[in-house]
This record gives C-alpha cells, structure tokens and sequence, in this order.
C-alpha cells in the first residue's frame, strides 16, 4: 500500500501541472488478482434492457454486421473484412445507405480501425490509423474534412467526447518501450490537442505483447529474426461509463474514471502490485453497470488465460461469474468483453441469423428473441442485440 499512496502523491502533483485533479472515489474497489473467488450465476434481463434489432438484407445491404457506434436514430455497421463498406442503418434496422471511400486519395481512407458517429453535427469520423488520420464525413459520405494525427502520436482508441472533441489515447507498437502512453482530446474541428488528460507514470512497462524467442538465452537488443511468435491480447483503455470514462494503463495498479470537469477518481485498485510479477496477471474493466463491474483477469503465459470476475456493488463482494440470456430456453451464456459504445449503449453482440433460425426451429427461443428470429432466413443479415441500462 506504501507503494499506491507514493504513485497517488505523484499524481497529484502532475494532475495540477495539466489542469485536472485526482480525488478519491467514493466506490473505490481493491481486486487481488491472485485470488479465487466463489461462483455466481445471472440472467442479463434482470438488471438490463435488451434489444434485438433485425438489419435489413437486400439491395446493397448485405453486412457481416460488426457495429461501430450506435446513435438516436442510426447504427453504424461494416464488414469484418477491410473492404471499406459503412452501412447506415436507422434503430429499427432499415438499411438507409452504404458509403465507399476507401482509397489513398486525400478525401479517402486506407481502412477502418473505427468510426464515432456525431448525430448533432451530422457527422461521421472514420479512423484510419494506416492513414494516422480521422476522416470526416457527412451522413450521405461527403468529404468534409481531415484531422492528421498529431504529430509523434499514434492513435489508438477514439470516442466521442462532445459536441467538440474527441477523446483518444495514444499506443505504442514496440513491445520493449518504455514510454507510458498518453490520454488526450483533440478537437473535431482541426485535430488539435486540446487537453493532455495525463500520462500515468509506472515503474516498469508491463506490455500486453507476449514476445517467444526461438533462442531464449539471447542477450542484447532483441532481434527480430530470433522471434518465433508474438500474441497480443486485446483490452480497452478507454470505456465509456455514464457521463465518464474509465482509463485503463496495463503497467499501473490504479484504474482510473475520468469526469466531465476533469477531474480524475482512482476506480479500481488491483493488488498485488503489477511491478511484483515475474509473469504478469493483468485485470482490465469490460461491462459497467449501475450494479454490477465486470471485469476480466489475463494471465501472460502462451495462450493469454482468462477469468472473469464482477464486483456486486449491493452485496459489495467479488465473484466468479455466468452471465446468462434469459431469452434462451437453454441457458446460452454471454461473453461481455463487447466494445462498449455511445448513447447509452452498454455493450452489444451479433447473433447469426443461421444460427437464430434453427434455434428457433427447434424451440430454443423465447421472448422478443423468439419473435424476431420467427421472421428470418438463414441468409439474412445478423441481428443486433443492444443492452442498455435499465430505466
């Protein structure tokens, strides 16, 4: 603990020298990492609301359906693949168009890494960090303008923030690195820094790149010839909660919430230290609830192993957890490392329409699941499940 209140004091100090604050939450949760937790069984509907969205097939729409952000009125989806297809889609899945620039023209984009959308200004931002740019769209696919990368940084998660900016934090590729990456908003004007939220400081980078050598007593640089694999494992820095944003560094003990008047809460504070380990046992937020955090644990060995805890904030007690869909006669368990997005949207999931016809064929089905799936085809488009907090 001597260790936290030390890197909490140095924060302090940094905070103050780019115009936030870091004050202590009124939530604040401590998760040993090493323990074992007692099991606990939930059903989704019980403390969500849940959506089930049919998107329209025919036409130009046909869609492997991996959606971007959702807004009021429209659902941005595109294909798995990099073909550039955006399909438009308003909340009751009517498709209502399919936007193509992908190119290496300057009003273009190389891929698609993500896409914000900004209903109020009509906008749509397309992340093309092959580009380091965010392009910006109309809702009919106009150019209207580019933000270029600031220069030095490399973007990797960018959200909406509001009516004015972005927020984003940046990554680093090299698994060696020591540097600490950084939280930032640019404006959605220009591409401008704006604010430089913080960079946590750490002791030691702790790297989510697990690097295997075909020779394992190598000494020096390492050289990329000697390597024989590379598994990378993939969490969420920046997550939406509320009004707020939980930041996530890998190398650091203390998850952060970040408010609207920039100030800064340690959120979650994971025991024993990171910096302890010789094999690292990382934990990352996924699903935040008004009850309940869920939240995952990845051990650095070959295959990344997982388990899956949430913290009751009733019963304020740490379990093990199943999450069940109560819209399955046959207990179908849900993974809930979803991407969260906007507008209230906790996390949502693709379901096959293949998969959903024979479900329903053979009884599977119940609810508004069932009566979805009732009206489709196997080659239908997917339907999208959207879980909102419950009102």
């Amino acid at each position: 603990m001597k260790t936290v209140n030390i890197f909490l004091a140095v924060l302090l100090l940094l905070a103050a020298g780019c115009g936030g604050n870091i004050q202590t939450g009124d939530d604040l949760i401590t998760v040993d990492v090493t323990k074992s937790y007692p099991k606990k069984e939930l059903t989704l509907q019980d403390f969500m609301d849940v959506e089930y969205i049919a998107l329209e097939t025919g036409g130009e729409f046909y869609t492997q359906g991996e959606i971007l952000d959702v807004g009021k009125e429209i659902i941005v989806v595109k294909n798995r693949v990099n073909d550039g297809n955006i399909f438009l889609f308003d909340r009751n899945g009517k498709g209502l168009r399919k936007i193509n620039r992908m190119g290496r023209g300057g009003e273009e984009y190389v891929g698609i890494r993500g896409i914000v959308l900004d209903e109020e200004n009509k906008e749509i931002f397309v992340h093309d960090n092959s580009g380091r740019k965010i392009t910006v769209y109309d809702l009919y696919g106009t150019f209207i303008r580019n933000l270029r990368y600031v220069e030095g940084i490399t973007y990797s998660e960018v959200y909406n923030f509001d009516s004015e900016r972005l927020i984003c934090n940046e990554v680093y590729y090299d698994w060696e690195t020591t540097e600490n990456p950084s939280f930032f908003m640019i404006a959605k004007q220009d591409g401008s820094m704006i604010r430089n939220i913080i960079q946590i400081p750490v002791e030691q980078k702790k790297s989510m790149i697990r690097v295997q050598y075909s020779n394992s007593n190598f000494s020096g640089a390492p050289d990329p010839a000697n390597i024989r694999s590379i598994n990378i494992f993939t969490y969420f820095p920046i997550i939406p909660y509320h009004d707020s944003w939980i930041l996530t560094e890998t190398s650091s003990d203390t998850i952060f919430r970040y408010l609207p008047n920039h100030n800064m809460t340690p959120f979650i504070i994971r025991t024993p230290s990171i910096q302890s380990m010789n094999i690292e046992i990382f934990l990352f937020p996924r699903i935040l609830t008004d009850r309940f955090y869920f939240m995952e644990i990845a051990k650095k060995e070959s295959d990344f192993s997982k388990t899956d805890l949430v913290y009751d904030r009733q019963e304020k007690a740490i379990y093990e957890y199943i999450l069940y869909n109560d819209d399955y006669s046959n207990q179908m368990a849900i993974d809930m490392i979803q991407k969260n997005m906007n507008d209230g949207i906790v996390f949502w999931q693709r379901l096959e329409a293949d998969d959903l016809y024979d479900a329903c064929k053979e009884g599977q089905l119940k609810g508004k699941l069932k009566e979805v799936a009732a009206g489709l085809k196997e080659e239908d488009n997917p339907v999208i499940m959207l879980v909102q907090h419950k009102k």
